[in-house]
């Protein structure tokens, strides 16, 4: 019999934030997959090993995905993953292959969970806390209320018309852009909120755009919500 392939969101960094079944799905797993050259390397390793110390005694997978934007690095590196995993699976071992955040929010482990299922493997995914719910539970504040609207937008990437829509937008993944992203957040009369490495032990918070630094970590998210009493 085939294995499952388990994607688990561990949330955005506060071990305390794991749900139990993505606990305990890791407790009965035979392996555990990682996104990194090495578990040590991997952020979402280390937090449920705060949680689950036991981890360390697990069979891990490490599964290298790189940083690019090239479309044929990344589709050999997410055809090899599978790869990797499938010959586990087809071990009849279950895999849980970690994850920070939510597994359904801009995560590189969905490139592998679609080619292992589409080899024909079971396959699930087990919801975590996303980053930006963190953070603003962490801001003590909504993120949207009434008929507000929510836009989740992935700031490697020109932001500059999606600043323009209404609602509340959520920014992520700025990395190397971090500064022409600070300089068009300063231009609106918008409220922003940053927090840098949410629930971890070297978390930052910045409650406005002037005091984002332009070095952030890749784990970063911002916040930016329409000032009382009308559209920014």
């Amino acid at each position: 019999m085939r294995g499952t392939l388990y994607g688990i969101g561990v949330g955005p960094g506060d071990p305390e934030l794991l749900t139990i079944k993505a606990l305990r799905l890791i407790r009965e797993a035979e392996v555990i997959a990682v996104p990194a050259r090495q578990k040590e390397e991997s952020v979402a390793y280390q937090i449920v090993k705060k949680a689950y110390p036991e981890l360390e005694k697990k069979d891990v997978l490490a599964v290298d995905m790189p940083m690019t934007k090239d479309k044929e690095k990344l589709q050999a590196s997410h055809r090899l993953g599978a790869q990797m995993v499938e010959q586990e699976l087809n071990q009849g071992k279950n895999v849980a292959f970690l994850t920070l955040g939510d597994p359904t929010v801009y995560s590189t482990y969905l490139y592998i969970h679609r080619l292992v299922g589409a080899d024909g493997f079971p396959t699930e995914i087990v919801s975590g806390i996303p980053s930006f719910c963190a953070v603003a539970a962490r801001m003590n504040m909504g993120l949207v209320e009434k008929a507000d609207l929510l836009h989740v937008i992935p700031s490697s990437y020109p932001v500059e018309e999606a600043l323009k829509l209404p609602g509340t937008r959520v920014l992520m993944k700025a990395g190397k852009k971090m500064g022409q992203v600070k300089q068009q957040l300063q231009q609106l009369p918008s409220s922003v909120s940053m927090i840098e490495n949410c629930g971890m032990a070297e978390e930052r918070i910045y409650r406005s755009a002037d005091e984002i630094p332009e070095d952030a970590g890749y784990y970063s998210l911002i916040i930016v919500k329409e000032p009382e009493g009308g559209q920014s």
